[in-house]
């Protein structure tokens, strides 16, 4: 992806934020040159010239539709107007902020969701109607890891380790906070069969790959799920057409809470752990961390469900 020498050299002046942020702006800001070298009138390379207000509402209004989340777009927008000031201010490239008076309408809230037996019936059917390995990874990592989208997007082939009895991931793109899990049987299983298939493009260092480029992204991941979903029955569709990927995050904990997991070991297996005293996976509780074996020995029960 297409970086300039002016995103380096404001990437540098941010060295007082945090690593997670600073990371997340340079991404972003190499995400957005890129697209916008890309666009009619430009050079092929970033020119402060084209850095409009235009320019950046289409980029916007671009990640919405390809599905990315507003607190992505609001980062993204953070980004801009940062580096925008960044230009006017020491540079003298740029006139005025184009992203002033831009704004990003919230997520509603929506209450999570726990499925019920239907809902993964139906779910379990379509991946397996689809029959494609990689659908039936992307669903295992949700469903029987618990995995974030970002989890799976950002998921390395370094980070892969899988034997025939026994496998682990390391996982936590999302904040910069690793985390490594063992895997249930089904998403050890599917796992090792999608990277065996032909399916996945050789050379990536990202597991799941994209005809795009070396990674499916979040929204690329979004976008399967809502194409599996779409070939649901009349039927189906009514029971699966509000659910999104996260819900699989979610009635992963659901589930394994019903199987005796502690709410300390299904905050540590999810990543929750968080400084003391602050509310992770119930509001009303505060936990210690579990150990990674103890959590290792019961992952054994999640093969049926």
């Amino acid at each position: 992806m297409a970086t300039t020498a002016l995103v380096d050299d404001y990437i540098l002046t941010l060295d007082g934020k945090a690593p997670g942020t600073i990371t997340g702006y340079s991404r972003a800001l190499q995400a957005f040159t890129g697209w916008l070298a890309e666009r009619p009138g430009s050079s092929g390379d970033f020119e402060p010239s084209q850095f409009t207000r235009t320019a950046v509402q289409t980029y916007l209004t671009e990640l919405e539709a390809e599905g990315y989340s507003p607190s992505y777009r609001i980062l993204v927008k953070s980004a801009l107007s940062g580096f925008a000031r960044w230009l006017i201010e020491d540079q003298e490239l740029l006139r005025r902020n184009p992203t002033r008076g831009l704004q990003i309408e919230a997520q509603p809230l929506l209450a999570p969701r726990v499925l019920d037996e239907d809902q993964r019936y139906v779910l379990k059917t379509l991946v397996e109607r689809d029959g494609s390995a990689r659908s039936a990874t992307l669903f295992a990592l949700g469903y029987y890891a618990g995995c974030r989208v970002s989890d799976a997007s950002w998921l390395l082939m370094t980070n892969i380790h899988l034997n025939d009895r026994s496998g682990w991931i390391r996982v936590g793109y999302k904040g910069n906070k690793s985390r490594e899990i063992d895997l249930a049987k089904p998403a050890r299983q599917a796992l090792k069969a999608y990277l065996e298939s032909d399916e996945r493009k050789d050379g990536s260092e990202y597991a799941f790959t994209s005809q795009r480029g070396p990674r499916l992204t979040e929204a690329g991941i979004h976008h399967w799920f809502r194409q599996l979903k779409a070939e649901a029955k009349k039927d189906e569709w009514a029971l699966i057409e509000p659910l999104s990927y996260h819900d699989l995050r979610h009635d992963f904990a659901h589930r394994t809470r019903a199987l005796g997991w502690s709410l300390e070991e299904i905050a540590y297996y999810l990543g929750h752990i968080t400084k003391r005293g602050t509310p992770a996976v119930q509001t009303t509780v505060r936990y210690t961390q579990a150990s990674r074996e103890q959590i290792k020995r019961k992952l054994k029960a999640m093969t049926s469900l």
